[in-house]
C-alpha cells in the first residue's frame, strides 16, 4: 500500500452552463495535480473540460482519455482498464487527481465504470465522489416543470431504445425523463401517446448551453435531425389544483 498516493476526486460539471458547477467541485479543481476528462476515440473534444475550464489553473496538466463509442462489451471494457490503469499511475505517484463528467458522476456517466475498475485495481486508493447537477434538473428548471410532487414516482431512463422501458412498466409513472432521446425519438413520442403522456410532455435540446431550445410540442421532434444532447420530460395528466 502507498500511503503517499493521492486522493481522485470524480467530480460532475453540472449539464452545461459553466455557473452551474458547485463551489466545491471548483475549489478542488483549483487545488489538484492532474485533471482527466473523457472523449471519444474519434476526436480530443470534452465538454466537460470546456464547462470547467475557467475553475482550472493553466498551469495544470489536462489529459484526454479515449473511449470508444461501442456496443462491444470487450472493447469497452479494454478501454475502461486502460483508462484506470493511467489514472491510477498517477495517484500512485502521489498525485492528487480529478475526473471530469458532464452532469452527475453517478449518473449514466463514463465516470461510473472507471470508478468500478479502480475500486477492484486498486482497493487502497482514496476516491472522492462530488455530485453535479443532472441535465434532467436543468432542464426541468427551464421548463418551469416539477419533475415530482406529494405522493408522485420518477422514472429516469436511457431513450437508446426509444419508448421500450416505459411499454415495460406496467404502472405507469406520474413522470418519466428520457436521456439521451436523440436516435429514437419517433419511438419515444409514440410511446408517451400510448400511454396519454404526449400532452404533458416537452423536449430540452442543449440544456443551459449557448444553443438550448425548448420544444413545447414533442411531435415536431419526428421531423428533426436527431441531436445527442435531447431529453424529454413527460408528465400524466392530472386534475389542476
Amino acid at each position: 500500500m502507498n500511503i503517499n498516493a493521492g486522493t481522485l476526486y470524480g467530480i460532475g460539471t453540472g449539464p452545461g452552463d459553466p455557473e452551474l458547477i458547485t463551489i466545491k467541485s471548483a475549489k478542488i479543481l483549483s487545488r489538484v495535480d492532474v485533471v482527466f476528462a473523457a472523449a471519444s476515440t474519434k476526436n480530443k473534444h470534452s465538454i466537460a473540460v470546456g464547462i470547467a475550464k475557467s475553475h482550472i489553473p493553466k498551469k495544470t496538466p489536462v489529459k484526454i482519455l479515449s473511449f470508444p463509442m461501442t456496443m462491444d462489451k470487450e472493447e469497452a471494457i479494454k478501454s475502461w482498464k486502460k483508462n484506470a490503469h493511467t489514472i491510477i499511475g498517477e495517484l500512485e505517484k502521489g498525485k492528487d487527481t480529478a475526473f471530469l463528467t458532464v452532469g452527475d458522476p453517478m449518473t449514466y456517466s463514463t465516470y461510473s465504470y472507471i470508478l468500478q475498475h479502480i475500486r477492484s485495481m486498486a482497493p487502497h486508493l482514496s476516491i472522492v465522489t462530488i455530485p453535479g447537477i443532472t441535465s434532467y434538473q436543468a432542464a426541468a428548471a427551464s421548463l418551469n416543470m416539477p419533475l415530482v410532487e406529494g405522493e408522485e414516482a420518477l422514472l429516469i431512463t436511457s431513450g437508446v431504445k426509444g419508448g421500450d422501458r416505459l411499454r415495460k412498466n406496467s404502472d405507469k409513472p406520474e413522470n418519466i425523463v428520457f436521456l439521451k432521446a436523440y436516435r429514437n425519438v419517433k419511438d419515444i413520442v409514440l410511446a408517451l401517446k400510448d400511454a396519454d403522456m404526449l400532452e404533458k410532455s416537452a423536449g430540452v435540446i442543449n440544456c443551459s448551453l449557448p444553443g438550448e431550445k425548448i420544444v413545447e410540442n414533442i411531435m415536431e421532434l419526428n421531423d428533426r435531425k436527431p441531436d445527442y444532447w435531447s431529453l424529454i420530460i413527460a408528465k400524466q395528466k392530472k386534475d389542476e389544483i
